[in-house]
């Protein structure tokens, strides 16, 4: 892989459809020409290797994830979907370059950014500002994040969508999508249109800033009497449809509390529990995007900083009610009712066998079994984790029965995933029944 461009300088971001098509016909013409010359490789020895065995080699990895690392936007965002830390289901190789995309975008060059401001603020912004800095504190999918103080003293953190964002997400989705089918990853019985359609809908959400900035306010609304949690206050006066500006809140990685005293790393695991029961039984409002970039800890204020609102998903009781008949069946281990509870939220459809649905529930169960216990839920325990990926992987190798969730069912379970990672990353250790309690 060549050398990345000094820091410095940035990378600008293809904007027009054909500049952005190219980037993804070289990038399947570089995979496809490590697939043949590792398939003569592997066949020289004489091995049979499968399509999706040549694909996801860490060489082809490299290609595809440094390519959507340059593309940005939908395609990186897509890319980052679709390899959301699969803990031990992926080589630990794989995961590392696949982690990539959560957390190494490239940022514009400074022409570029001008360019975007000048259309969005006006040719004199800069008026406006004591100080601007144009080197981004952050860089992600979508956009990037620059710290300033304006005139009138407000400390802020400005994020800037990268141009062509909106008007490439269509095609981006498209492309990632025939990459996934062609991988063979997906059994051909899947029909994965309904999931790109969705994830269509979802990108121009979060690519529209102005939507995000009424969920930032709305966050702040909901949270204002929650003294654990901070949400930087919206700064209207700046904020377009591609720029969004905020307070500048100070804090640490979440996932650098790692190595923290255990009671730190236990209170911001149950700050982060805390909140997802609130979203979904209290507010019925999620951040349902799992990056731990999403929050930051403020050791000064013991508060848990929340930063990004863009994929935030409002649902009903419909949704809601379930789960919460689920946690209870859970918590009183009653299978029958979890069975059902998991039907209506679409955990399985009525048509899958009657043993796959057991052993769904019964994963379920197992996870469930250390939470009716009187003290605290270890997340450094690997025990259960692996005897749920033991079950999962069961499940996934009959392709027959493959089937996909609701769209609000697999946002809310990969936001769940996401905090149960942040838990054995953490290794914290939280009171679960107590946190759980009130919403028996």
């Amino acid at each position: 892989m060549p050398p990345s461009p000094p820091e410095n300088r940035g990378r600008a971001v293809p904007t027009g459809r054909l500049a952005r098509f190219a980037r993804f016909g070289g990038m399947a013409s570089g995979v496809a020409g490590g697939m043949i010359v590792d398939g003569a490789r592997q066949l020289a020895q004489g091995k049979r290797p499968g399509l999706s065995e040549l694909l996801l080699t860490p060489a082809n990895a490299r290609k595809i994830t440094a390519q959507l690392a340059n593309l940005r936007g939908a395609a990186m965002k897509m890319g980052q979907l679709l390899s959301m830390d699969g803990g031990d289901l992926l080589p630990a190789e794989l995961s590392d370059i696949l982690a990539r995309l959560r957390a190494d975008a490239q940022h514009m060059p400074v022409r570029q950014l001008e360019t975007v401001l000048n259309a969005e603020w006006g040719r004199g912004w800069r008026t406006r500002f004591l100080r601007f800095d144009v080197r981004p504190i952050a860089a992600a999918s979508i956009g990037q994040v620059h710290r300033a103080q304006t005139r009138d003293g407000r400390d802020l953190a400005i994020k800037i969508q990268y141009p062509g964002v909106r008007a490439s997400i269509d095609s981006d989705v498209g492309n990632v999508g025939t990459l996934l089918k062609l991988s063979g990853l997906v059994p051909a019985s899947i029909d994965t249109a309904p999931l790109l359609a969705e994830a269509r809908r979802q990108l121009h959400e979060e690519a529209d800033y102005a939507r995000e900035a009424a969920n930032l306010a709305r966050f702040g609304t909901l949270l204002a009497d929650a003294a654990d949690y901070q949400v930087p206050a919206l700064h209207e006066d700046l904020t377009t449809r591609t720029v969004l500006a905020m307070d500048f809140v100070s804090g640490v990685a979440v996932e650098s509390l790692a190595e923290a005293p255990q009671a730190v790393r236990d209170r911001v695991m149950r700050l982060a529990i805390s909140l997802l029961l609130r979203e979904l039984f209290d507010f019925r409002l999620m951040q349902t995007d799992p990056n731990f970039a999403n929050f930051r800890y403020n050791p000064a204020t013991e508060r848990l900083v929340l930063l990004d609102f863009g994929a935030t998903r409002g649902f009903g009781e419909a949704v809601s009610a379930p789960y919460r008949r689920l946690l209870v069946a859970g918590l009183d281990g009653n299978r029958t009712e979890a069975e059902a509870a998991m039907l209506e939220i679409g955990f399985f459809s009525a048509e899958v066998p009657a043993t796959h649905r057991a052993a769904i529930v019964t994963m379920f169960e197992t996870a469930m079994a250390p939470l009716r216990r009187d003290g605290w839920f270890d997340f450094a325990d690997r025990a259960i984790v692996e005897q749920i990926r033991d079950g999962g992987l069961a499940l996934a190798a009959d392709r027959e029965v493959w089937h996909i969730p609701p769209i609000d069912t697999l946002f809310l379970q990969r936001k769940f995933a996401g905090v149960c990672l942040l838990g054995s990353r953490l290794k914290a250790r939280v009171d679960m029944g107590a946190l759980l309690a009130p919403y028996r």
